[in-house]
């Protein structure tokens, strides 16, 4: 049997693996080896799926570094906030692993480009395309074949609806049939909570009332539908409806259906990775590249007596692990989720929505390496007739191939566990087959999910938020994105609430504030041994202070990355910090080690600036520097003059001379040399006429609240220090809205007490002498209070005290609007 067909570099690497482990003492197999330990090593500990536990980490050759594959995408869609969850907390552990405990790290990821979700979108797409030229307009026979998908549609996907569904009674039975999943129960209706399948319901709801709305509309008058709108809102029933079709009828050996698909999702998932800062890969692998590799690496398993042979036709079969083979070595098979060996529901998933299920198989949990092609389905040739790899099997080739015999980190989301690998592990196990203690991965890390009201986000159920979307409309931004990872744990799942995401803001903001104010210390800060001098008390604090916090993230971050720790271990000493003299030069190594944790953790697309503090953001634009610190230095010097009383005009013009204003600018600068040169030229303005010192203020204020801010910069006066220059963010716009809708409700307030005044004062305008009478009274006393009532019964007594009570309160009104008309 041929021998895994390797790149040269690669077979080299497999040698030296062999060779070193040919002299291993045998030993009884557990189930996790622990990797030999190395002295001088960080005491790193992982919390590693295969025990699930944490362990001590040790690479298994620390000179040739940290040997890790990531499970990358499947690219058939664009990549949604879920994934954000799934490559940003494991580029933040890669970056630690490589920027903090100094690992070299060999990366390598890939990118499934063929399987049973590709095959199907794919072709699917290739089908509406061709559907869709061949209907230029919406007549009869595109409403007839879109209705037909539509009834498939439901009978697929919404059983409880009846198959003879008219279109007009589609709300209504679907509130009868679907009502309690609606309101947001479970489809037993049992009391248990909702999960996955009603979301899926929900889903398939939407996608079916879309497709019923349109088609009602279409129907009524075709004219006034878009067709391209009519398309967009019947394309999740014409999809399936149209592969269930013609979908046989696709040429199998024509690759670019299917690449069209997967190159261009390839292309937009790196830009997403590029946009949240997440590093590239060392090494990409495709499936569609190593089909050659796949089959060797299958006839190996096939010769070692782990796989057997199925035929599915007379010119093909499937072949299929054989998982009672395996363990009758004493392998252990599924050893990450045991709980999960017999979960048919995970099995299938793991098999393929275009798998049928084979009376052949030795057993139901034996899972396919190759798949027979079936019509419609792109096929390599291997010895077995034509055929495609499982799903599985395309990750053990490739990390083999490029990182060799045993891997030191496998990483992926926490739904990769079973079965996809649990199989990679058989599998790959099963290949090198040793005969000694031998296990393919030491350490598997798994990220916990993002979640939305219970259901994790996937493209399967349609509840998720792509990438690009989220950060397009200012949902997050990539920062923000990263710090609320950063203060979940990376194997935990994170829940997106309110709460969660004003904890975020609230980090990002007091991070940014102290940067921003240590960065313009270290601006301005003397050098003189006085001011050193003078605080020198505080230095020691803020040493022991700055000691402390490397000495807590440290174990931290030794403590499998736990990085929510770190993130509170930063903020303690940001908290620290402001309590301190804001001018102590010992501010300057705390924001120089807080910026270097902060890019280790890939908080920034930028690199550490020379000073060694700060990230992007906190500082105004390098075009608006060297106009607007003399020009916010000028205005400081105005405001202590006009405080002071010193605005004589000699003085005044004095100090302009000292500001010129070049003439010639670049483009980019003009708008800031204009509110530079209007600013000298009114408060000379002021000085010739000699204006009061509230007219200088009144000036600068308006310097700072309207045109600096309308060029999104703000001047931030501080007592006793120089003024803070900063960019308008999202926290300074928060704060003036606020202040706004504070200033907004007082105005609202005193116009109501305004009207409800006038309203009281215009009651008092009737003199109490008249106020009563009318026809209701017939005789009154000299005061005006009635005697007799209009049928001349004497008024009793009880009557007449309520009366003259009225009287003598609407007495007080009337003096009050008397005294309101003599002002």
């Amino acid at each position: 049997m041929p021998a895994l067909r390797f790149p040269q570099r690669s077979v080299a690497c497999i040698s030296r693996i062999r060779m070193a482990s040919s002299t291993t003492t045998t030993r009884q197999q557990p189930h996790w080896e622990q990797p030999r330990a190395v002295e001088g090593l960080p005491k790193l500990s992982i919390y590693n799926s295969l025990t699930r536990s944490k362990v001590p980490f040790f690479p298994k050759d620390p000179k040739e570094g940290v040997k890790w594959y990531a499970c990358g995408p499947t690219v058939y869609a664009d990549s949604h906030l879920g994934h954000a969850r799934n490559y940003v907390s494991t580029d933040i552990i890669r970056r630690i692993m490589r920027d903090y405990f100094k690992y070299p790290v060999k990366f390598v990821m890939n990118f499934t480009d063929v399987d049973d979700k590709i095959i199907l979108r794919a072709r699917q797409q290739h089908l509406l395309e061709k559907f869709k030229a061949e209907h230029p307009a919406i007549d009869d026979k595109l409403l007839a074949t879109s209705t037909a998908a539509f009834h498939a549609y439901m009978a697929k996907n919404l059983p409880l609806l009846p198959q003879d569904l008219r279109l007009e009674d589609y709300v209504a039975k679907s509130q009868e049939a679907y009502g309690l999943v609606i309101k947001g129960g479970s489809l037993a209706g049992d009391g248990t909570p909702a999960g996955d399948k009603e979301a899926k319901i929900k889903m398939h709801l939407r996608a079916a009332g879309s497709a019923q709305a349109m088609l009602l509309q279409a129907s009524q008058d075709p004219k006034i539908v878009e067709l391209d709108e009519f398309f967009a809102q019947m394309e999740d029933a014409l999809l399936p409806y149209l592969d269930g079709l013609h979908g046989t009828s696709i040429d199998a050996t024509d690759y670019t259906i299917f690449t069209k698909l997967t190159q261009h999702f390839e292309q937009r998932f790196m830009d997403d990775c590029h946009a949240l800062n997440i590093l590239d890969p060392d090494v990409i692998t495709r499936v569609t590249e190593y089909c050659p590799q796949i089959v060797t690496f299958i006839e190996k398993i096939i010769e070692n007596g782990f796989a057997y042979e199925v035929a599915d036709t007379a010119d093909a079969s499937s072949i299929y692990f054989d998982i009672a083979a395996f363990e009758a070595k004493g392998k252990p098979y599924a050893r990450l989720e045991p709980w999960n060996r017999n979960n048919q529901e995970l099995q299938a998933d793991g098999e393929g929505s275009l798998t049928k299920k084979s009376t052949k198989k030795r057993s139901d949990a034996d899972f396919a390496l190759w798949k027979s092609s079936k019509p419609g389905e792109p096929s390599w040739k291997s010895p077995w007739g034509g055929g495609r790899p499982g799903w599985h099997i395309e990750c053990s080739v490739m990390a083999s191939d490029v990182l060799g015999e045993q891997l030191d980190i496998h990483s992926g989301g926490i739904d990769l566990c079973f079965p996809h690998h649990d199989n990679e592990l058989a599998q790959s196990e099963a290949y090198w087959s040793h005969p000694q203690p031998y296990q393919w991965v030491n350490y598997f890390i798994h990220m916990g999910h993002l979640s939305i009201a219970g259901s994790k986000m996937s493209k399967s159920l349609k509840n998720f938020t792509t990438i690009r979307d989220a950060l397009s409309r200012g949902d997050w931004t990539p920062r923000g994105l990263r710090i609320v990872f950063l203060l979940g744990g990376w194997k935990e799942g994170v829940e997106i609430t309110d709460s969660l995401v004003t904890q975020g803001n609230s980090w990002e903001n007091r991070v940014n504030n102290f940067l921003r104010h240590t960065k313009d210390l270290q601006r301005t800060l003397s050098e003189s041994e006085s001011s050193k001098k003078s605080d020198q008390s505080q230095d020691s604090s803020l040493d022991d202070a700055l000691k402390e916090a490397k000495s807590k993230l440290d174990a931290a971050l030794t403590d499998s990355f736990d990085t929510p720790s770190a993130m509170a271990t930063l903020l303690a000493l940001i908290n620290t910090s402001n309590t301190a003299s804001p001018t102590s030069p010992s501010l300057i190594p705390i924001g120089k080690w807080i910026t270097s944790i902060l890019h280790t953790f890939g908080l920034d697309h930028s690199p550490i600036t020379t000073d060694g503090i700060g990230w992007s953001g906190i500082e105004i634009s390098s075009i608006a520097k060297p106009l607007v610190y003399p020009l916010s230095s000028l205005r400081e010097s105005v405001r202590k003059r006009a405080i002071a009383g010193t605005t004589t005009a000699p003085e005044i013009n004095a100090l302009m001379s000292t500001y010129p204003v070049a003439r010639e600018q670049p483009a980019a600068a003009i708008p800031y040399a204009d509110v530079f040169s209007q600013f000298k030229e009114e408060v000379s303005g002021l000085a010739k006429k000699e204006a009061p010192a509230k007219e200088y203020l009144a000036l600068c204020d308006q310097l700072r609240d309207t045109h600096l801010w309308n060029l999104d910069i703000y001047l931030e006066d501080r007592d006793g220090l120089p003024t803070l220059i900063r960019p308008v963010d999202r926290e300074l716009r928060a704060a003036r809205q606020e202040k706004a809708a504070r200033e907004e409700a007082k105005l609202t307030a005193k116009r109501e007490r305004e009207r409800l005044e006038k309203e009281r004062l215009e009651q008092g305008k009737l003199s109490p002498r008249d106020m009563f009478r009318t026809d209701e009274w017939s005789e009154w006393d000299e005061e005006g209070l009635p005697t007799r009532n209009a049928r001349g019964e004497e008024v009793a007594k009880s009557l007449g005290k309520k009366l003259r009570k009225a009287m003598e309160r609407q007495g007080k009104l009337h003096e009050a609007w008397v005294a309101a008309r003599k002002e």
